[in-house]
């Protein structure tokens, strides 16, 4: 279970390293401190450009929200072991309405965000399974810039054209937008570890699919 960094120690990386990459075809990505341009701008980041991924039920009884990082293994393992039978058995029939929140614990989980995001709400899901199924593969490097070119080969993988691929990358905007959300989200649910959960309100940690189930199940049958 990943714990998530304290705000203020995550502003500072934010501040030092920028999160999101330079525009320009081809460019090797720079890193920009745009917490730092912020703090320069009277214009606070815009949240109308982050929006909330969900899929089901919206109308459900119950609602899943789940805290997740593209970079963390433990929530590579639950997409892995846990997800496709919830998307079956509850997501699927209309049971349960499931949102996804990401959680950055670094530039490479912003910029998956940044990919994922990038052809709509319609694709997103099926890209989340792709960067969680490839997670291995494009952060096989601790270069950032080799780590950029493995999610813009992803994001060209998953249907997306190269110019598509480095117009959401270079999106500054979207980026701060979604790391204000982030911080936001997480302050107000109280997330500290990824995955975390809040099903109804309530908050979880990670865990195997039974015991999902009889949570689920529980709340189903009130």
């Amino acid at each position: 279970m990943n714990k998530i960094v304290p705000a203020v120690a995550a502003i500072a990386i934010v501040a030092a390293g920028g999160w999101y990459l330079a525009a320009g075809q081809g460019q090797t990505p720079g890193m920009t401190p745009f917490a730092a341009e912020a703090q320069e701008s009277s214009e606070a980041p815009d949240l109308s450009l982050v929006e909330e991924m969900q899929i089901g039920n919206p109308d459900a009884e119950v609602t899943v929200v789940e805290y997740a990082s593209f970079t963390c293994p433990h929530c590579r393992t639950f997409h892995d072991s846990v997800f496709d039978e919830l998307k079956a058995n509850y997501i699927d029939e209309g049971k349960i309405n499931f949102v996804y929140r990401e959680v950055y614990f670094d530039r490479p989980g912003l910029w998956a965000s940044l990919i994922a995001r990038c052809a709509g709400p319609d694709r997103y899901f099926p890209i989340v399974d792709m960067i969680y199924e490839r997670q291995s593969d494009w952060l096989s490097s601790s270069d950032p810039a080799t780590i950029a070119d493995n999610l813009r080969k992803l994001g060209v993988t998953a249907g997306l054209s190269p110019d598509q691929v480095q117009e959401c990358l270079s999106d500054a905007d979207k980026a701060q937008a979604l790391f204000a959300s982030f911080e936001q989200n997480a302050a107000e649910d109280d997330i500290r570890s990824t995955p975390s959960f809040i099903i109804n309100g309530e908050q979880f940690g990670n865990m195997n699919y039974a015991d999902f189930s009889e949570l689920l199940d529980e709340r189903l049958s009130d």
